[in-house]
């Protein structure tokens, strides 16, 4: 079994971003605070993003608490004003944009005949219109940079009543496309795409004993972290991905490998055998 990262700072590479200015949206909790954390572990002057100040400023203490740079400032990623005035509040107090993480998601559990069209604008406007004006706002102050658009393993393979989310997600990886070759060569772009994360989120939606029955169909042995994104996310948006643009990285302990689940042993008793 892979080692369980629960701190996203603790492979923290010191001083990678020294400089550099990082708006992470949808931050206020999850794998967007994990990503922010990171990014500021690693140097960056982050921007903590989200509709809830209270939240939003825990973030920014618990940043702050490890001796790195962050400031939150509040914003709904559904309202075009408010994503403009994001961007131009990291200019006004950094100067620059050098990483912008869009993050910001919600979901409805609807299928394809029951979903409303408020559903589609619920979902479309903040996990896909918001990406798209996020970028255009950020880019206003970025000479270069990277982008990185945080997607879902849904985006390959779904599961019943999820629509318009999965639908979304795969819009996400094409939009990632489309701005690596539209944006190229100053800016990077790239797609994160996890797969089951424990967050809040996910632990209410798992029943007692669901937990451990997902672990054990993961090669890895376990369901990953928001210190696992987070990891993936620092590195491309680091120089160390200078060659990366363009691409979908699955970050799924291996469930994309996966053709059906009832062939599988239990890695998790493997490990232990």
């Amino acid at each position: 079994m892979t080692e369980r990262l629960e701190s996203p700072t603790a492979n923290a590479v010191k001083g990678r971003f020294d400089g550099q200015t990082a708006i992470v949206t949808g931050s206020t909790r999850g794998i967007g605070a994990g990503i922010a954390a990171r990014l500021a572990a690693e140097g960056a002057n982050v921007v903590v993003s989200g509709r809830t100040a209270e939240a939003g400023k825990a973030v920014v203490d618990a940043i702050e608490a490890d001796d790195a740079e962050a400031v939150f400032v509040e914003a709904d990623m559904r309202e075009p004003d408010d994503i403009s005035a994001l961007a131009e509040a990291t200019a006004e107090t950094y100067g620059s944009v050098d990483v912008l993480v869009n993050n910001a998601g919600v979901q409805t559990e609807t299928p394809v005949d029951e979903a409303s069209m408020d559903d589609w604008a619920f979902v479309l406007e903040t996990d896909f219109r918001a990406y798209w004006l996020a970028a255009k706002a950020a880019l206003e102050y970025m000479d270069e940079g990277s982008i990185i658009n945080i997607s879902s393993n849904h985006a390959e393979s779904t599961m019943p009543g999820l629509f318009p989310y999965n639908a979304v997600k795969a819009g996400i990886n094409g939009m990632t496309r489309a701005m690596a070759l539209d944006l190229g060569p100053s800016i990077r772009t790239n797609t994160v795409a996890p797969g089951w994360i424990e967050i809040e989120r996910t632990r209410e939606e798992l029943p007692d004993g669901r937990l451990e029955e997902v672990e054990s169909i993961h090669p890895v042995g376990r369901i990953g972290t928001p210190a696992d994104v987070a990891g993936v996310v620092a590195f491309l948006a680091s120089d160390d991905a200078a060659f990366i643009t363009g691409s979908t990285l699955l970050v799924d302990g291996g469930r994309g490998a996966v053709m059906q689940d009832d062939t599988l042993p239990d890695y998790r008793r493997l490990n232990l055998e």
